[in-house]
């Protein structure tokens, strides 16, 4: 579990076909590596990997074929130079984003980024050919105000489609400066993942068990009829 704060910028090269090596950003490495085990769950791009193997300035991972089908690491040639990253959540630890598992669910494309006098707002899209799957993953669960890990930065969203085609987020300039957001450029893939909170209550609503009554509309009839006069 991860809460969408990114403590470090990072760069990731594969050393091999689904293993990957993944290098701390020098001004963070230090603090990073001093709390990090085998087996330690860290956050890259969004994506839960466990470490495999520690080196001096940063340590080694493996995806499995569903991950790299799934996010930017099966295309890293689409995707930012630099990866964020943030290590697992402590207990007792605080939240100042919101519950990320590092679970992915689709990926985005970065559509702009517009500076404003306070703050960037940048929008993200649907990527060409992804109709079915950007709907079914992402699209659902597109709402105004709502949460949603960008590259596995917590971000509010600012306003959406009606059809759930694309997205817009305000960014304040610390979040810009200090993840791989100021790196992004038109056409580049990110990792999604929808707020948890909302995939639960869609699969509540959606599956319901045969013959469930569906709870009437309350009205002042309904009341009426309920002993509440």
């Amino acid at each position: 579990m991860f809460t969408g704060l990114v403590q470090s910028l990072g760069s990731i090269e594969s050393h091999s076909q689904d293993s990957f090596e993944v290098s701390i950003a020098q001004n963070a490495y230090k603090s990073i590596i001093s709390d990090l085990a085998i087996g330690d769950s860290v956050a890259v791009d969004g994506v839960c990997l466990t470490v495999e193997t520690i080196l001096d300035r940063g340590f080694i991972a493996t995806a499995s074929p569903e991950t790299l089908e799934r996010t930017t690491l099966g295309d890293r040639e689409n995707a930012s130079k630099y990866v964020n990253l943030e290590t697992s959540l402590r207990m007792g630890s605080k939240i100042g984003g919101h519950f990320v598992t590092g679970h992915i669910d689709g990926i985005g494309c970065f559509i702009e980024s517009v500076s404003t006098a306070t703050s960037w707002k940048i929008r993200f899209g649907m990527p060409t050919g992804m109709s079915e799957q950007w709907q079914e993953r992402i699209g659902r669960y597109l709402v105004s105000k709502g949460s949603i890990a960008v590259n596995g930065i917590s971000l509010t969203i600012a306003d959406c489609a009606p059809d759930g085609s694309w997205f817009s987020a305000a960014v304040i300039p610390h979040t810009y400066a200090e993840t791989n957001l100021s790196c992004l450029r038109s056409g580049n893939l990110v990792n999604l993942e929808s707020d948890i909170l909302g995939k639960y209550v869609d699969r509540l609503i959606s599956h319901r068990l045969p013959g469930h009554h569906q709870q009437e509309e309350i009205s002042l009839s309904f009341l009426a009829e309920h002993g509440y006069g």
